[in-house]
């Protein structure tokens, strides 16, 4: 019997059905840090340049004032997608003034104390309240310091109509929105088995400053005076010092059905966690083991579009799933926009091939492999023959390697096909040359560059940075972009208003109170 991989590479090669695979949906949210002269976390608000961080479609902020966010509309073109965030650079460029957008996954230069990162602020409206109280809960729990990481998240999708001709050749007796759920939760497992690939191919956070740290336990090696790194690391961020937790470790989320998913994290934001019950009243936004469903730090998410007011869960109980955030990729430093053409075709086929390949659902068993073999390529992906292990048994990870971008090779021959060119697979191609050159990668890249210049991760992160921005600059803003963020910046700040009036008459413990009545109709 063919196996789903056979049977959706016939599907998409058959000559009718080619050009499908040019409506791939995608958008990209990436963080970056704005640092002064010194390289110091900036002290400064979100500037009024920008317009509303609460409201403006394409800047925002994440954890800290200081984090900025920079989000693309849905495209299904890849060059419209990088255009668009090389604008917005390139806008934000021009009003930092002697800021700078610090380019790399871990932090510029951090005081020694969480008051020297500021949480970020929305206005006075109660959905600004809640966004702030969420990051000052954050920051009891996690520290502020692990919040001042960057990455960039890749939303994907496939529209409506390629299920529904999928849906029909397949010839599922599921109803449309059913069928399309569990697809993409066959695609988030396969994803959570094979993402130690995309680690391995484009981790770029091997190296930490020492001021990071402070004192905290670790067992990461001196590099110089000032920085820390694993000598064979590839992303720091995805690991102990990232986005993790000794809570969040005990929480067994479940990914073999929709049903389990909504039930195990709603689980984990309506039962009480003991140490959170001792941060202060109005500092959390509740003493769940979770606030609400982001702050469950996962490599990938699936999402719906809220409406307004609506819980993420409620949103995927409504609808389904719309499409998947990847988010395990780092800032790369050497790349302008942190991100390039190549690595999203990669990324591209990847997810199409966890889309394509049978995905039997995950038992304890397998998650406890998942997460190791996550951890070892996180912390020594570039170990000479480094062992993983798959289905139990201990696998190469260079072998392993090899055979999957092999098989992610034929959807980019199809992606190729669809798009005209030799684009996808020459990206296979210099994935696999990374698998039999480790020195290839962008964490060996960068270690070498550490240990060469002599100038340790906080120099070299900041030379990389200055020298983005100062291309941005060059470049500049046609009298079009300009006038595009200016009315982007008034429109914003005038739905800010809006939102602000709207609000004022219910109080936040009454708009907090109805906000999470919602996980009870669940």
């Amino acid at each position: 019997m063919a196996t789903s991989l056979e049977q959706r590479l016939a599907f998409f090669a058959a000559a009718p059905r080619q050009h499908l695979l040019r409506q791939i949906q995608r958008g990209i949210e990436k963080e970056s840090l704005r640092a002064d002269q010194e390289g110091i976390l900036a002290q400064t608000g979100h500037p009024e340049a920008f317009g509303s961080a609460l409201t403006h479609p394409s800047i925002t902020t994440d954890f800290s004032e200081a984090l900025l966010e920079f989000i693309t509309p849905v495209s299904d073109s890849i060059d419209d997608t990088l255009n668009e965030l090389d604008a917005i650079h390139r806008f934000a460029v021009s009003e930092l003034g002697d800021e700078t957008i610090w380019n790399a996954s871990m932090p510029c230069r951090l005081g020694e104390t969480d008051d020297a990162i500021p949480v970020a602020r929305f206005g006075s409206s109660n959905t600004a309240t809640m966004k702030t109280r969420y990051r000052l809960g954050l920051g009891h729990r996690y520290g502020r310091k692990m919040q001042t990481i960057a990455g960039i998240h890749y939303n994907f999708s496939l529209p409506k109509s390629v299920w529904e001709e999928l849906h029909a050749a397949e010839n599922s007796e599921l109803p449309l929105k059913t069928y399309i759920t569990n697809n993409y939760f066959g695609l988030i497992r396969n994803f959570r088995r094979y993402a130690w690939l995309l680690i391995y191919l484009f981790g770029a956070a091997p190296a930490v400053s020492r001021c990071f740290l402070n004192g905290k336990p670790h067992q990461l090696q001196p590099l110089g005076k000032y920085t820390l790194y694993g000598p064979h690391a590839t992303s720091l961020r995805m690991g102990d010092l990232g986005y993790q937790s000794d809570a969040q470790k005990n929480l067994h989320i479940c990914y073999n059905h929709l049903d389990f998913y909504v039930e195990t994290l709603k689980g984990a934001i309506t039962t009480s966690h003991g140490d959170y019950e001792k941060i202060p009243a109005g500092e959390q936004l509740s003493s769940g083991l979770l606030q609400i469903e982001n702050e469950f730090y996962s490599p990938i998410r699936p999402k719906r579009v809220t409406e307004s007011g609506e819980i993420p869960l409620g949103a995927l109980r409504r609808g389904g799933v719309e499409y998947i955030e990847v988010r395990c990729i780092d800032v790369n430093p050497m790349l302008p926009l942190g991100i390039n053409a190549e690595q999203i075709r990669f990324i591209d086929a990847f997810l199409l091939y966890c889309l394509y390949k049978d995905s039997p659902p995950c038992d304890d068993d397998h998650n406890a492999e998942i997460s190791s073999n996550l951890l070892s390529v996180v912390n020594k992906g570039r170990e000479p023959k480094l062992e993983l292990t798959q289905d139990g048994s201990p696998r190469e990870l260079a072998a392993w390697a090899e055979e999957l971008i092999g098989d992610i090779g034929r959807i980019a021959d199809q992606l190729d096909t669809a798009h005209g060119g030799e684009a996808y697979q020459q990206s296979c191609q210099a994935q696999l040359a990374k698998v039999h050159n480790i020195s290839l990668t962008p964490s060996a890249q960068i270690v070498a560059a550490l240990e060469q210049g002599g100038d340790g991760y906080y120099h070299y992160a900041m030379k990389q940075s200055l020298q983005h921005a100062e291309t941005f600059r060059e470049r500049g803003l046609s009298s079009d972009e300009s006038q595009r963020f200016a009315a982007m910046r008034e429109a914003s700040e005038a739905a800010q208003a809006s939102v602000e009036t709207e609000q004022q008459e219910e109080s936040f413990d009454d708009y907090l109170r109805r906000f999470y009545l919602q996980y009870q109709d669940l």
